[in-house]
């Protein structure tokens, strides 16, 4: 059953994502809003990765929101590429930390699908830290989080999240091709 805590942390989510997708300042606060309602409500389903997450995502939206406004020489933070170097090891990196994480929330909790919550953990940390940079290439990694967290959410009854979710990847989609085209007018 949708409960109001569930529609409320949605709203907040979808608020900030559609703003990032945007490449609007305001997606930071309104994702402070969203991640902390989020972290109730996973807490109230097991998914204990998912929560942590959400600690990390607020977090980070306050540094994103700095970053954002302030940029690396003090003007906006300008939309660019990652480098492949930097791609080539965060993505085994991010294999070994969600096997890594997985097996501790396997052994010494009772999470819920321990190994796949976590991989969601850990791709949603690659994806934020890419977003706070202005890369491009935060888009597919969200795309890979939608994937999994898609299926993991519609196990645990949250329905109206896993739907978003699956809308959410198609804005990443959506939005990665916006990004390049901002990327490449800014060369």
């Amino acid at each position: 059953m949708i409960g109001p805590l569930e529609i409320a942390a949605n709203a907040g989510a979808t608020a900030a994502i559609l703003l990032a997708g945007r490449n609007s300042v305001h997606t930071w606060w309104t994702g402070i809003i969203g991640c902390a309602l989020f972290g109730v409500l996973f807490y109230q389903s097991n998914l204990y990765a998912d929560v942590a997450l959400q600690g990390f995502f607020i977090v980070s939206s306050v540094i994103g929101w700095m970053q954002w406004r302030r940029g690396e020489q003090g003007g906006e933070l300008p939309i660019t590429h990652a480098s492949a170097r930097s791609l080539a090891w965060l993505v085994p990196a991010g294999v070994g930390a969600s096997a890594a994480y997985g097996a501790l929330l396997h052994y010494f909790t009772n999470a819920y699908a321990p190994f796949i919550d976590s991989a969601v953990l850990v791709f949603s940390i690659v994806a934020q830290l890419l977003l706070m940079r202005r890369k491009v290439e935060n888009w597919a990694f969200w795309i890979l989080v939608n994937t999994v967290a898609v299926p993991l959410y519609a196990s645990r009854g949250l329905y109206l999240t896993a739907f978003l979710y699956a809308c959410y990847w198609v804005n990443a989609i959506v939005s990665w091709l916006w990004w390049r085209r901002l990327a490449r007018e800014a060369l």
